[in-house]
């Protein structure tokens, strides 16, 4: 259950109750004043993280289209819940489900949660006739062909709270993903396939908006950094982390952390000027940069900017989707590699990490400002925080593109402590065991053609994701503890074949 009952302001969940004018003005007066307590009862503190917002009851097909259409045209609606308290005549709802742009749950629920059986008459039937008047709906959704996800239960059981406040969460990921600006400081590493992809597809199917910039566009704006700027907010670096000394003011390597502060100045101001909520560096590409930026980016990625290296804007894409869905929810969201492996003894684990980049909201502990070599771009030496990632459930989740179709593919892992201190390892690192092992998880993700760019996830889970591609419709394949790596390759065949069949309708 979420923690913080009001992580997007700015975003509304419509809530539709239908029914219909048969019942006479007293049973639609009961039945509004019931949906409206339904909707609270969804809305209270500690629930459904996105504010509901109750709709008046709908008995009439121009009423449904119309609403429909309000929700699909506005900036604060992303998503409805339609529950039909009586019997709604579905074909009502044709119009209004054909022209409805935004995701839909339909509850499946009632307002008593037991049965007065001694009292029961048919006034209480004809009030109470979600059972058979979802029925009804569940016929014209699927006759229309409408995506939807479907919860049943009442609304104050915790299952049907959490089922529904994930998939707020997708919605308001969905939302993001539409309006997302990516820019792209320089190209994709030269020979890597699985950072390309097809960027015009990806705005009709995600709504990113993806461009590229020189990087020397962002060395004019880092150089314009006035040098009082620069000391300030590196003395806030002095203040918020474990400082090397050589790093601290009087120390041998100042200087670079001075340039960091102003690669995060110069960064933050072009993003902010571009509308832009993602973006990619390449160490390949550095133009007139000092230092490949380190330090900057781990901090951007943890006010929750996307972010992907060597140009990979798809993982840079999902990464700030991911850090929309998961606000306000206790664990972090990072860019991550699966690096290198323990194989034994004992259970097999994953060593992740990146060059430079894993941002601080996965850290267990106070992160550490350090200045190391690195071994790969012929600059300077890069400032970055250290630190291991804090142990607990996550989720390891890559985009690629396939050529006819876009392809997300989940892991589900447990994030420990190292084995051993790693005091010669100078980036931050995250340790995993996958599930349902090591072999399995590896065998899979590469039948998946998975990348090896990832985000992982201690924030966001499985069930979220997975409303989120049925709201973008993309595939999604899940490795967790019941995979058997035989059966995943049958579920790649078996959406591939439905996939390829989907797009030829």
């Amino acid at each position: 259950m979420d923690t913080d009952a009001t992580p997007y302001p700015d975003q509304e969940i419509w809530f539709l109750t239908g029914s219909q004018g048969l019942y006479g003005d007293d049973i639609l007066h009961q039945v509004a004043e019931q949906s409206r307590s339904i909707s609270k009862t969804l809305g209270g503190p500690g629930k459904i993280p996105v504010k509901i917002v109750w709709k008046p009851v709908l008995t009439d097909a121009e009423s449904i289209r119309r609403l429909c259409q309000e929700a699909s045209s506005s900036d604060t609606c992303v998503g409805v819940i339609v529950w039909m308290h009586t019997f709604s005549p579905a074909k009502m709802w044709i119009a209004g489900l054909s022209t409805l742009d935004r995701p839909l749950l339909h509850l499946h629920t009632q307002y008593n949660l037991s049965l007065p059986w001694p009292s029961i008459d048919m006034d209480f039937m004809n009030l109470n006739q979600a059972a058979h008047g979802d029925r009804e709906f569940g016929h014209i959704e699927s006759r229309v062909g409408i995506d939807r996800k479907i919860v049943a239960g009442h609304a104050t059981d915790p299952r049907v709270v959490r089922r529904i406040a994930a998939w707020a969460r997708a919605a308001v990921g969905r939302h993001a993903s539409r309006t997302l600006r990516l820019a792209r400081f320089g190209d994709n590493m030269r020979d890597v396939a699985v950072t390309e992809g097809d960027k015009v597809e990806a705005q009709l199917r995600f709504g990113y908006s993806v461009n590229t910039y020189a990087v020397n566009d962002l060395v004019a704006v880092v150089d314009e950094v006035e040098d009082k700027e620069a000391a300030q907010l590196a003395a806030e670096y002095v203040e918020s982390y474990d400082m090397v000394p050589a790093l601290r003011p009087g120390g041998i390597r100042h200087d670079s952390l001075l340039y960091a502060a102003r690669q995060e100045i110069g960064l933050r101001a072009f993003l902010t000027e571009g509308g832009f909520t993602a973006f990619t560096t390449n160490f390949e590409d550095l133009g007139g940069l000092r230092q490949l930026p380190g330090l900057a980016v781990q901090r951007l990625m943890a006010d929750g900017y996307g972010f992907g290296g060597e140009g990979d804007w798809k993982t840079s894409a999902l990464l700030r989707t991911m850090k929309v869905m998961g606000q306000g929810r206790p664990g972090g969201t990072t860019f991550m590699e699966d690096y290198t492996y323990h194989l034994g003894p004992g259970t097999p684990r994953v060593l992740g990490a990146h060059m430079l980049e894993v941002c601080p909201s996965v850290a267990d502990g106070r992160p550490s400002c350090q200045i190391h070599p690195l071994s790969i771009g012929g600059r300077e030496d890069p400032v970055r925080l250290v630190f291991n990632a804090a142990p607990g459930p996550a989720t390891v989740v890559g985009l690629s593109d396939l050529g006819d179709r876009f392809r997300l593919t989940a892991n589900t892992v447990d994030v420990i402590t190292p084995s051993e201190p790693l005091h010669r390892l100078p980036v931050a690192r995250a340790v995993w065991k996958p599930r349902p092992s090591l072999a399995e998880s590896a065998e899979s993700w590469l039948l998946a053609g998975a990348p090896h760019h990832t985000v992982l996830s201690s924030a966001v889970d499985v069930e979220t994701l997975t409303d989120y591609a049925a709201m973008t419709g993309v595939e999604l394949l899940t490795i967790d503890e019941n995979t058997h790596t035989e059966q995943f390759a049958k579920e790649v065949r078996w959406n591939a074949a439905y996939h390829r069949l989907a797009q030829a309708l």
